[in-house]
């Protein structure tokens, strides 16, 4: 399993419409093959900031299965337009913790 984290920035003043945005565009990533769950936070000190985090089965799952198919298109198409620049996505594995 791997984490998808995504750092964006959203213009000030458009937060509402892009939380808006994302209820009717985090279905679409659902319905991708190698999808485990997604997560949306927003954040306090900075409300314009939000992070995505989102757990894939592989780092091939979310490149190939979501990023190169149309499931992206019509994601991007619905949050983009409230990108303040784009997001910074980096992906991430766990840290077996010793006994």
């Amino acid at each position: 399993m791997i984490l998808e984290v995504a750092l964006i920035d959203i213009r000030p003043g458009e937060e509402e419409a892009f939380a808006a945005a994302y209820g009717k565009a985090h279905p679409i990533v659902r319905e991708t093959p190698g999808f485990r769950s997604i997560r949306m936070t927003r954040g306090i000190e900075s409300p314009s900031r939000f992070v995505l985090l989102v757990e894939w089965d592989s780092v091939e799952a979310h490149m190939e299965n979501f990023r190169a198919s149309d499931r992206f298109t019509q994601w991007r198409a619905l949050i983009g337009p409230y990108f303040a620049s784009p997001p910074v996505v980096e992906h991430f594995t766990d840290v077996a913790a010793e006994a």
